[in-house]
């Protein structure tokens, strides 16, 4: 079959103009290439109306380096986006004429409503069953639109990005808040939100959760799915505002171009909160740009699960035998059938996926597996997961090569609840004792099935692999018993 060719996304926002190249057009989409270029072509639309002459030329040169590259990625299909500087600005017809010559391609001006619906298909796309506000700060404007599972409502554009605030307020916080109290209470943003989720896009809002999440010496490096309470967000948003950037603990996380925008950011996430009252601010890496992907596609494809197509790719990739992951898929499903709590459908998906990722780290040193395991899982570019899911694969995998009793990373535990941990230790005995039985090789898991009874649990092994009873797998099944509180059988069968 062949393979399907790179597409790119080129955004020509406000402060950056950047080029995302996908390795297809996916449910999953995969970022091969990502660069950006800060021309603030936005700064100074605010007040004078007008695009900078020299963000003009940096972003014409952008554009130029972009079509270049493109053709040098093999890129197929190549879409340019362009957003609230252009829109607003008096010149800005002039310049995406330019921008169109220079890149070789058709502009795309999205309209405010356009923009906000994209951010929101962006959230679809990256979050699980969203509900909530979809909130996309960028240079020149704040979209806000409404999430209910796959379906985004009307969208909102207001002049609150952080260029264009920096302008109208004269740099000066205390006027960009009064900016934005005065803006967010005609938008009515209220009314929807109370209670629910606001989904921070953009990157001004990632660097704020970067920043939270180095303060805290939080245990996980991805900033997508990234959660905090609405009170606790609140009080950081503040600290922010009134500080000096260069002064806060752990700045150094945030890079130096986005560190002025901080204060403006932590300004407009303050001002939603207390105004809409939400219950918690989660931070969502996919926007605008994915959502644009997940526009094009089909109804099939967007039914699809991006985690379990980016879990099973990794062990298409990186597994010794990429068809042992769903035998063991379904071996489990055996045993999970049998067990008296009932799973969710969430914890299904995770326990699929952390099988497709059972065996993706075979490469690496036995005594550094586990490493390599926990360090795919937390850094991963996985759509479709939060936190606590992360960690929960994390910790099956650490599990699955150290056992059941290790003391695995106590931080990467507080993120899971009792009942995630049970679960994470139960399914990695499961995938020790499959692994006794099939060498994680296929065919061998359909013959060798697994069930309970009220008091035991039992492998049943065709008589042609009798001799694969031995202590070892005596051993792990013992484990796996002592958890779901059953004891070991091992059966022979004709």
């Amino acid at each position: 079959m062949q393979k399907a060719s790179p597409v790119a996304i080129v955004d020509v926002g406000s402060n950056s103009v950047r080029l995302v190249v996908y390795d297809c057009l996916s449910r999953s989409p995969r970022p091969v290439f990502n660069e950006k270029s800060l021309c603030g072509l936005g700064a100074g639309v605010a007040t004078t109306g007008l695009l900078a002459k020299d963000g003009v030329e940096k972003a014409l040169a952008a554009l130029r380096r972009f079509r270049v590259l493109t053709g040098v990625l093999g890129v197929g299909g190549m879409h340019v986006l362009a957003t609230a500087a252009a829109r607003e600005a008096k010149n800005g017809g002039e310049f995406l004429a330019a921008a169109a010559q220079a890149i070789g391609r058709k502009v795309e001006l999205l309209s405010g409503e356009r923009e906000a619906r994209l951010a929101a298909l962006g959230v679809i796309c990256g979050i699980s069953h969203p509900d909530g506000v979809v909130g996309d700060l960028g240079g020149g404007s704040l979209e806000l639109t409404d999430v209910r599972g796959a379906h985004a409502g009307k969208g909102l554009s207001l002049p609150l990005g952080g260029l264009t605030l920096m302008d109208a307020s004269g740099r000066s916080p205390r006027a960009a808040a009064k900016i934005v109290r005065e803006t967010l209470a005609e938008a009515r943003v209220a009314e929807s939100l109370a209670g629910r989720t606001i989904y921070a896009v953009g990157g001004t809002w990632r660097a704020l959760a970067k920043l939270h999440m180095s303060q805290r010496n939080y245990p996980l490096a991805v900033a997508h799915g990234y959660r905090i309470p609405a009170s606790e967000a609140a009080v950081f948003a503040e600290l922010v505002e009134r500080a000096n950037a260069d002064t806060l603990v752990s700045i150094a996380a945030v890079s130096l171009a986005r560190r002025p925008f901080l204060a403006y950011g932590a300004i407009v996430l303050d001002e939603i909160i207390r105004r809409a009252r939400p219950r918690e601010v989660m931070f969502s890496a996919t926007g605008m740009r994915e959502g644009f992907l997940y526009d094009m596609l089909d109804g099939e494809q967007r039914c699809q699960d991006p985690l379990l197509l980016a879990a099973a790719e990794l062990n298409r990739l990186f597994a010794r035998a990429p068809g042992h992951a769903e035998e063991l898929g379904h071996w489990t499903d055996g045993l999970m059938s049998c067990l008296s709590d009932e799973e969710s459908p969430e914890e299904r998906r995770l326990r699929h996926a952390a099988c497709f990722l059972a065996d993706v780290s075979w490469r690496a040193h036995p005594s550094q597996r586990h490493e390599e395991s926990m360090n795919i899982v937390e850094n991963a570019a996985f759509l479709g997961i939060d936190h606590p899911g992360r960690s929960f694969l994390s910790l099956v995998a650490s599990y699955r090569y150290l056992g059941i009793d290790a003391d695995v990373s106590p931080q990467i535990r507080a993120l899971v609840s009792p009942r995630m941990l049970e679960q994470a230790r139960i399914l990695a005995a499961a995938a020790r004792t499959a692994f006794v039985i099939s060498g994680a090789m296929p065919g061998v898991l359909r013959l060798a099935k697994i069930h309970c009874t009220k008091n035991r649990v039992v492998v049943t092994l065709p008589r042609k692999f009798a001799d694969l009873s031995t202590d070892k797998l005596r051993n792990r099944l013992a484990q796996l018993g002592r958890l779901i509180r059953r004891s070991p059988e091992v059966a022979i069968s004709d």
